[in-house]
């Protein structure tokens, strides 16, 4: 009893193809949580790689993104206090980089709703 492989391999690349057509190309502009860094400098982008891995770890990347924080020294804490979590997998160098990448994000976002 011999089946032929032809459709089902014929299916299996067309999916992977598709697969890769929708990654390819400007992977930074689509993410998990709806936030477009491609216009960020490329320090705060891999600033923010870090972060999406390491704290959507623990929670979704909105709880922090969407946080009512003006004060960029909250973040001190918050990354500190995440840090002791485990499993969290923060280091110094990776608080360090998110730090970074919370402190820009806030910034930006208080310099676009008119605050400081």
């Amino acid at each position: 009893m011999t089946r032929s492989l032809g459709p089902l391999f014929f299916a299996c690349a067309l999916g992977i193809a598709l697969c890769l057509a929708a990654c390819a190309g400007g992977h930074r502009a689509r993410r998990p949580d709806g936030l477009d860094v491609s216009s960020y400098p490329e320090p705060i982008q891999e600033a923010y790689d870090v972060f999406e891995f390491r704290c959507s770890r623990c929670h979704t990347l909105a709880r922090p993104l969407n946080a009512q924080v003006t004060d960029v020294s909250h973040w001190d804490d918050y990354v500190a206090r995440m840090r002791r979590q485990p499993g969290s997998g923060i280091n110094r160098h990776n608080a360090r980089l998110i730090l970074k990448f919370l402190y820009y994000y806030t910034r930006e976002r208080n310099r676009a709703e008119g605050g400081t």
